[in-house]
């Protein structure tokens, strides 16, 4: 994979721009709520996700957005964005949380207009070559009922290493997961 860096402004902070074949992955901006609140709207991606209410309230890709660029945030949040390759500005998010000891979460969402299209799995492994957290180990999970987001972490290298369960704001239930580990020394 041919990576391009690009260095962060000032209100992106530390989110690098990341390039690949046919993505951009940049901060995520104002210039993306609309279609964010398109896609969060979505019963599809909110049950995807951990944390989107559905149905999802006015000002949630808003506040979605001021979060991804506070200073205090939890998370870096880049917006995998489809115009390298024609396409939509916006096609999905993807995230890493910095845990402790070098590690990080990785989260990811694509819309579902754009579904096996191979988009996600090259966001992933945009980030594992870019390792923007110089992180020595990345975990991820996700529902057991979402086998290719499984599909996609194992591909690209992940190891399931368990089964829990997490919240689900919009299925409003702990739904169970499976649990990934990447080791990335």
């Amino acid at each position: 994979m041919n990576l391009k860096f690009t260095a962060p402004d000032d209100a992106a902070r530390s989110v690098p721009t990341l390039t690949s074949e046919r993505l951009t992955l940049r901060p995520l901006g104002l210039q993306d709520r609309g279609l964010l609140a398109l896609y969060v709207r979505d019963r599809r991606v909110a049950e995807g996700a951990r944390s989107i209410p559905h149905p999802a309230p006015e000002g949630t890709a808003l506040s979605f957005i001021e979060r991804a660029q506070a200073p205090t945030r939890d998370r870096d949040v880049w917006a995998m964005d489809g115009s390298p390759m024609g396409s939509a500005p916006l096609v999905g998010i993807i995230s890493l949380k910095p845990l402790c000891r070098g590690q990080s979460q990785i989260g990811y969402w694509v819309a579902p207009a754009f579904w096996n299209t191979g988009l996600a799995s090259e966001a992933v492994r945009a980030i594992i070559a870019a390792n923007p957290h110089k992180n020595r180990t990345l975990f991820a999970e996700v529902f057991q009922d979402n086998p290719v987001s499984a599909r996609i972490l194992t591909n690209a290298g992940f190891e399931y290493i368990g089964e829990a369960e997490a919240f689900s704001v919009a299925r409003n239930a702990a739904v169970p997961t499976w649990t990934y580990l990447r080791r990335m020394d």
